[in-house]
This record gives structure tokens, C-alpha cells and sequence, in this order.
């Protein structure tokens, strides 16, 4: 049975903008080739990091949602481990409350209930 999954992981800053795509496509079709689907691939730029991480103190960062095996998530982070251009990952489950936030995030509902909340303010 799959299972909701996100993952977010930071590219070191020093690769080209063609690399850090190639780095996100690896992924992407790594999850899509064990049998996974991408719900959302958000890809976040270069940020600042809140301590530096091998003497980097900004890297590319990345969030993907998916669905999958929960075997595959073992899979998925030993191929991060192994791959010199990602400097930190994190894989999380998802439960119906996340995903569902998830998808109110993608809505831009929340904007547009804040933006109602100012209007009955005026």
C-alpha cells in the first residue's frame, strides 16, 4: 500500500543551475521509477541556511511530495547518501492532516482567507 511522503533536500550552492536540475530530475525519476508518484516538486532556490553545513552557509533547497512503497523510502536515502552534491535530506510520512494541509498550501487558500481577515478588519 503506498503512503504520502515529503522529502526536502539542500544542493551544495556551488553547482551551475543546469546541474541542480539534473540533480532534481535524478530524483524525481527515481521515485517515478519504483513505482512512486510525484504529487508536487517545489523547488524552493538558494536560501541562506540557518549554521553552515560544510563550510556552506546557503544551498539550493528542494521539496518533493510523493507517494510510494515504504520500502522504497530506505532506497530513496541511501541513493541521497551516496551523491556528493546533496549536503542535508530529510524524508518524512505524511498523515491525512499533512496532506491535506499540503494541498491548501498548492490552493493558495490560505492567502485568500488572510486576505478576507484584512478586508473585515478595514
Amino acid at each position: 500500500m503506498q503512503k504520502n511522503y515529503e522529502t526536502v533536500f539542500i544542493l551544495t550552492p556551488v553547482l551551475s543551475e543546469h546541474q541542480a536540475k539534473d540533480t532534481v530530475e535524478k530524483f524525481s525519476s527515481l521515485i517515478t521509477a519504483q513505482g512512486g508518484e510525484i504529487v508536487n516538486l517545489e523547488n524552493m532556490g538558494l536560501r541562506q541556511m540557518a549554521y553552515p553545513i560544510q563550510k556552506k552557509s546557503n544551498g539550493y533547497y528542494v521539496m518533493i511530495e510523493f507517494k510510494s512503497e515504504p520500502s522504497f523510502i530506505k532506497t530513496l536515502e541511501v541513493e541521497y547518501k551516496r551523491d556528493e552534491r546533496i549536503i542535508r535530506f530529510l524524508t518524512t510520512a505524511l498523515d491525512k492532516f499533512a496532506v491535506e494541509y499540503n494541498a491548501k498550501r498548492k490552493s493558495g487558500s490560505f492567502q485568500k482567507n488572510a486576505d478576507s481577515k484584512t478586508e473585515m478588519a478595514s
